[in-house]
């Protein structure tokens, strides 16, 4: 299944620690040494454990440590065993093994057990720090049950993605609803539209086929370079909580922008194509009708692929910003941060393609409409004001709970569809 192997993938730069680090191969014995989640005292108290996997280099670690911390003593019943993972293999591994017990994936820290359960990532006491104390209490009242409270499962089904666990796949999940709001780009849809109806006037499927999926894959690479620039300057300065506030800001800012265009096209700032280089781009693409060796439109092809995506860049810079941003606040590996920049652009990709492949059979033309394009552009307005938002006030929210993503695009698409539909009912529609 197609999760299965991206977590594969994710998992290979933690294991890669342990290659690169000589390490003992484990004892049969000492894999199949059961993990205490309670015990009693002496005087027949219960006790929980709660274990905590974290890092020196992990920003949200240190943050929960001294959370962790107070809670060993603040509640003499809960006993913390507390495993910095960086540094120490043997905690890497203990890591490692109990997150497979558990069905789980070792990918991430810092990461909390407790009855069973592992929960990843860290905002706030009142947050991930709720849920775990929680837990615990009921594991404390309850200490026969804490078998059956480890089999419990948060998991739900995807199409195509299968069975997934939203507390353990956060990133993943968050990863694909942000890469999903960006495929719907309307300066990408805008240029391949019209290539594609070009073409059609040739009636030729297999050069329609050729030069649109070229189109794309150029597209993509294109993209994941400029995402890649962004991923590599917020690793370079780091955890810096001021680059988190400056990236928030432009966010909202592009978001207002995109939101004026709804009901402002072409009067002010715009992020769109520049009216002016719009016949350099028809050019290309006219003279792409013309190419009779196979060598020249591939040629022609990805010519026309970068420039458009220079100017395309522009309608969507906001979204690759947020997320890398976002993206390094994990402390993960460099395999791990570019397998996600794949993930994303895999998603971002899929919309394009499926247009091609549909004008490619049906040899169809059709062009996005002025409304359509206005109405996609407030959509990711608003979607980029909620994520420049969160950016600025609660960050952590993002990466620790799957359902802060789901909300703020499910937010951003009813308001885009009201406000739309008013707009209708009042005459100021767009188009």
């Amino acid at each position: 299944m197609i999760l299965l192997s991206i977590n594969l993938v994710f998992r290979t730069g933690l294991l890669a620690l342990l290659v690169i680090i000589p390490v003992q191969a484990s004892t049969g014995s000492e894999a199949e040494v059961p993990i205490a989640w309670t015990s009693t005292h002496d005087d027949g108290a219960s006790r929980v454990h709660l274990y905590f996997f974290w890092s020196q280099k992990c920003p949200h670690c240190l943050k929960a440590v001294p959370f962790i911390d107070s809670l060993a003593r603040e509640h003499d019943w809960l006993k913390v065993h507390s495993a910095e993972v960086s540094q120490n293999r043997k905690n890497l591994e203990r890591y490692i093994r109990m997150a497979n017990s558990l069905e789980q994936e070792a990918s991430s820290v810092p990461a909390f057990m407790v009855c069973g359960r592992m929960i990843t990532g860290y905002d706030s006491p009142r947050g991930v720090g709720q849920e775990i104390l929680a837990l615990a209490l009921a594991c404390k009242q309850s200490p026969e049950n804490a078998a059956s409270m480890a089999k419990e499962s948060r998991e739900f089904l995807l199409p195509f993605l299968g069975t997934i666990d939203p507390q353990s796949n956060s990133l993943l999940i968050f990863t694909l609803i942000i890469a999903g709001m960006d495929s719907f780009n309307p300066c990408a849809f805008f240029v391949l539209l019209f290539l594609l109806s070009l073409m059609v006037h040739a009636r030729s499927r297999a050069r329609m086929l050729l030069i649109g999926t070229t189109f794309v894959l150029i597209s993509a690479t294109v993209y994941f370079m400029f995402m890649a620039a962004w991923l590599n300057l917020f690793m370079m300065v780091g955890a810096v909580p001021i680059i988190t506030v400056i990236a928030g800001i432009i966010a909202i800012v592009i978001g207002l922008i995109n939101t004026k265009d709804y009901f402002l096209f072409r009067q002010g700032p715009s992020l769109t194509i520049p009216e002016n280089a719009k016949p350099g781009l028809f050019r290309r693409m006219r003279a792409l009708l013309k190419a009779d060796r196979l060598g020249a439109m591939l040629l022609g092809t990805t010519a026309l692929a970068i420039a458009a995506n220079s100017y395309e860049l522009l309608c969507t810079a906001g979204f690759p910003m947020v997320y890398t941003r976002l993206l390094t606040l994990n402390d993960l590996g460099s395999l791990e941060y570019y397998s996600y920049l794949v993930l994303y652009n895999l998603v971002y990709v899929l919309p394009l393609l499926v247009i091609v492949l549909v004008f490619s059979f049906t040899l169809g033309a059709y062009k996005l409409s002025e409304q359509q394009g206005r109405f996609l552009k407030l959509l990711s307005g608003l979607m980029m004001l909620g994520l420049g938002l969160v950016l600025l006030f609660a960050p952590a929210i993002l990466l620790t709970s799957v359902w802060s993503g789901l909300i703020l695009l499910c937010s951003a698409i009813v308001l885009a569809m009201v406000i739309h539909r008013l707009s209708v009912s009042t005459g100021n529609s767009a188009g």
